[in-house]
């Protein structure tokens, strides 16, 4: 007989979440923590979503994407989880640029960058510190019509290399680009600007294996292999979801599914509003990626002065259609050193990223789609080669995932690294105004991407589910936070 992965499940819980990204796991932990009875459902056999790993022979362990953020990964951990984990984030001190433009590394700080920008690029004090605080004082009731090159544009005119130093770390951060609303850019920048860029010691299994643990602790009903087909509605209220063919009551839903998989799949457009629902159909999806996965040799070590993060590019000019674009001009690498992820025997791994078109991945036949993910592992030697010499005699391991793989793995549709764009946060927001008992937490607007985003936004909707389930009431805390 078939593994019944609900066995020992309810047939009634106070809250189901759906889906264990970072949202997802600390809305169950915060609700449980107050005392709900809280049931966990994943439809991958791993917990983490996009913050998850895998193995491979060897004992070569992968971080599936590239992680960097800002410091207050600190503060948002020791509140919303444990001390162990916070005390696990360290700071990432050698970020390194390399393009036709200019080359070179930094620690990612207010400080150190005002000096660049002064010293190296010979911009005014007073246009580094107007851009600063503008930037600074950027929250969501401002004009969101600006875009990000306008902003720029309005303190660095005519300065391509000093926008390409200021976009690519937020391009890889959350998927960014020149056309988005400043706004989104805006709050991104200041964040990671405040002590520079930090990532997990130990990689994410480590991470997801002490929140998993944090979770059972707190009465949190975890079960993986379970992909929920329909949340059930009446009257305006959540009453149910269905899941492996069982129906399993709840006053709440907390949806970390993709936005308009929750909306259109999950609940059905005939729940809600007829605005709302263009509202929906006009969120756009945020670009998905590839990575290339490569592990060198057990003891062969590579030189730290190569940087943490990479950024390294071919291209002549900063541009976001050819930063998708198949042909690929520019690439991040992370550097995974001994330190970084401490393991037995000491290793040393890297992970490249470039952004991606779902359309130019997603229809190829399947002979053409492994050719396509072959020839993207060799042209990514090519370019390491250049700051890793003689990489491919030097690698133990090297595979590459694509949209598709992240469409399969994640159920985002159209493989999206960074949800929606940013018209998406206010549809999130009202999801419950639509329907009582029912929330979104997930990537959404670039503002609620990343690590540090979608772990605030889990805890906000949190908040909101508590006040719900503890008074009947519907005042949103997300709102408010905003």
């Amino acid at each position: 007989m078939p593994r019944d992965f609900l066995k020992d499940a309810k047939d009634e819980y106070d809250v189901v979440v759906i889906g264990s990204g970072l949202a997802g796991l600390t809305s169950a932990n915060m609700l449980a923590r107050n005392g709900h009875r809280v049931l966990l459902l994943e439809q991958h056999y791993k917990l983490g979503g996009m913050a998850t790993w895998f193995k491979r022979p060897g004992g070569h362990i992968f971080d599936i994407s590239l992680h960097g953020f800002p410091y207050g990964m600190v503060k948002s951990c020791r509140r919303y989880w444990t001390q162990e984990i916070a005390d696990s984030i360290v700071q990432l001190n050698h970020i390194r640029f390399d393009n036709p433009m200019f080359s070179l590394t930094t620690t990612f700080n207010r400080e150190d960058f005002t000096k660049l920008l002064i010293e190296q690029f010979k911009i005014a004090p007073e246009a580094v510190e107007g851009f600063f605080v503008k930037s600074r004082k950027m929250d969501f009731q401002d004009d969101q019509q600006m875009t990000t090159r306008q902003l720029l544009d309005e303190f660095f005119p005519g300065r391509e290399d000093v926008i390409r130093l200021l976009m690519e770390p937020i391009t890889y951060a959350n998927g960014s680009t020149l056309e988005d609303p400043a706004i989104s850019y805006g709050i991104v920048f200041s964040n990671f600007m405040s002590k520079g860029v930090f990532t997990f010691q130990g990689g994410t299994d480590r991470l997801i294996q002490l929140m998993e643990a944090e979770l059972k602790h707190n009465g949190v009903d975890i079960h993986i292999r379970c992909d929920v087909e329909k949340i059930h509605c009446d009257g305006g209220q959540v009453r149910s979801v269905e899941v492996n063919g069982r129906k399993i009551k709840t006053r709440a839903v907390v949806s970390n599914a993709n936005l308009k998989q929750t909306i259109f799949r999950l609940v059905g457009e005939e729940y809600f509003d007829r605005q709302f629902v263009e509202d929906a159909q006009a969120v756009r999806l945020n670009n998905s990626s590839t990575q290339v996965y490569m592990a060198l040799k057990p003891d062969d070590q590579i030189d730290e002065s190569t940087g943490d993060l990479l950024f390294s590019s071919t291209a002549p000019v900063f541009q976001t259609d050819m930063l998708l674009s198949r042909d690929i001009t520019s690439r991040t690498f992370s550097f995974y050193y001994p330190r970084t992820r401490p393991e037995g025997q000491p290793r040393c791994l890297i992970v490249s990223s470039t952004n991606a078109n779902y359309d130019d991945w997603a229809h190829l036949p399947e002979d053409e789609y492994q050719a396509s993910k072959k020839d993207l592992v060799e042209t990514t030697l090519d370019a390491l080669d250049k700051y890793v010499p003689n990489i491919r005699q030097r690698i133990d391991h090297a595979e590459a995932s694509t949209p598709r793989t992240f469409e399969h793995y994640t159920k985002h549709i159209n493989g999206a690294s960074f949800g929606t764009k940013f018209e998406g946060l206010k549809v999130s927001f009202d999801v419950p105004k639509q329907i009582e008992g029912l929330y979104h937490a997930g990537s959404v607007g670039i503002i609620m991407s990343g690590w540090l985003g979608a772990m605030n936004y889990g805890r906000m909707v949190a908040g909101d589910v508590d006040n719900l389930l503890m008074t009947g009431g519907s005042r949103s805390t997300v709102e408010t936070a905003s």
